[in-house]
């Protein structure tokens, strides 16, 4: 039995064949550039009206719920197609799906998805956390393609990125989504630019579904926080994103301004914590920081002490050399990571602290999940997994949200944004 109900790269191509073969007059399928190991980056357009809405699936490998929202939302139209008609409630556009911006990294990083058991002692139980981190994989950010480098970094663009860079500037979107999933945590919503309603219409839906809103999400530090869960681009920010690594970047989705294109992040969690949307304030912010600066640095210098008495060999793979890659990043990131939480202000509600404390956490957690692969499985880093893994569920009361809360999550927040903007 598959170990969860994410549509593998397989899956997602085959639903989108079989979804355009159904209704092959209003829908569409075409690739539109390869990945760096030659993979097709496939596009699914649905209806024929003028204005174009842009989905963007995939961005990073760890995250399947925004390919398994575009598959179920596409199969949505083609059983509906008066809702990008002209008429009375249609939007008179065209929608398009790219299905996986990453499909390199996917390939790496759906081995829990098709493990053949959920972990659970019964088969048909969510998955567990265990399960995620044993099969992680995440690519260094500087492989990740929703973050092409900036004008004079020595890089060369990804081809992924290239694509999607050309594809924007072909469409010119009225709305871009970019979907992502939160491992651990609550939803958030990132725009542009604020559109009148939807941060309201956003906080419904998760309500309605019963998914906690991140009271103040730490991603995007520069951003102002238009209530819980939703953070709004400032006027006049650069066209760069820092990541709290130090690594600068001009994110995809920024690159759509040029074009009027608002554009919007949608995460959604796979495991709930109600925690991180209390809003009640925190007597000490300062004693909160330190705690998790302690907790992130102390489980580096853990992994640290593990890794050298391994004194592993260099990896001999590909595959190895990317989670290699990947882990190193991650453990050497932690003391810049704290400064940016530092620098910020950062742990003033119960909420926020929560969601420190799980980053805290996860960040070793993924570099040991990864470095364990890289090096063919170490017991002693296993074992490091298996307990930080167990420790992140119980510490937090972890509540596995079903894909189709995700999915739904996902679907209707982009179908209010669409709605407000034509």
């Amino acid at each position: 039995m598959r170990g969860t109900p994410y549509p593998t790269l397989d899956e997602l191509l085959r639903g989108a064949r079989a979804t355009v073969a159904a209704r092959p007059d209003d829908l569409r399928l075409r690739d539109i550039g390869t990945s760096r190991a030659g993979r097709p980056l496939w596009l699914l357009s649905a209806g024929h009206g003028p204005r174009q809405v842009l989905t963007v699936a995939g961005a990073h490998a760890n995250e399947p719920a925004g390919g398994a929202t575009s598959l179920r939302f596409a199969r949505r139209l083609a059983r509906d197609p008066s809702l990008l008609g002209g008429g009375d409630g249609g939007l008179d556009c065209t929608w398009h799906f790219l299905l996986c911006l990453d499909p390199d990294g996917a390939s790496l990083a759906e081995g829990w998805m098709t493990a053949g058991s959920s972990g659970a002692p019964n088969p048909a139980a969510p998955p567990l956390i265990g399960s995620y981190y044993r099969r992680f994989y995440r690519p260094a950010f500087a492989a990740q393609p929703e973050f092409p480098p900036v004008a004079g970094d020595q890089r060369a663009p990804m081809p992924e990125s290239e694509a999607l860079l050309g594809l924007i500037d072909e469409l010119r979107p009225v709305v871009q989504f970019s979907l992502h999933g939160v491992e651990v945590g609550g939803t958030f919503l990132q725009l542009t630019r604020v559109v009148p309603g939807v941060p309201a219409a956003y906080r419904r839906i998760a309500a309605d579904l019963g998914v906690p809103l991140e009271h103040r999400p730490f991603d995007g530090m520069g951003w102002l926080v238009e209530g819980p869960g939703v953070l709004v681009l400032p006027d006049g920010s650069p066209a760069e994103e820092r990541d709290p690594s130090g690594f600068v970047s001009r994110a995809t989705w920024l690159h759509a301004m040029r074009h009027g294109t608002v554009s919007a992040v949608v995460e959604a969690p796979f495991w709930s914590v109600a925690g991180v949307g209390d809003p009640r304030p925190v007597a000490e912010p300062r004693r909160e920081l330190a705690d998790v600066s302690e907790i992130l640095l102390g489980r580096v210098k853990q992994l640290e002490s593990v890794v050298g008495e391994l004194d592993p060999r260099p990896p001999g793979t590909p595959d190895e050399l990317a989670h290699f890659t990947a882990a190193r990043e991650l453990m050497d990131i932690g003391s810049g990571v704290v400064d940016t939480w530092s620098a910020a202000e950062l742990a003033t509600t119960v909420g926020n602290s929560v969601s420190l404390g799980i980053a805290a956490r996860r960040i070793p957690l993924r570099a040991a999940a990864m470095m364990s692969r890289a090096l063919g499985g170490a017991p002693a880093l296993d074992t490091l997994v298996d307990g930080w893994a167990r420790e992140l569920e119980r510490t937090f009361d972890a509540r596995w949200v079903s894909v189709a809360d995700q999915t739904a999550l996902q679907a209707r927040t982009m179908l209010v944004l669409a709605r407000a903007l034509m």
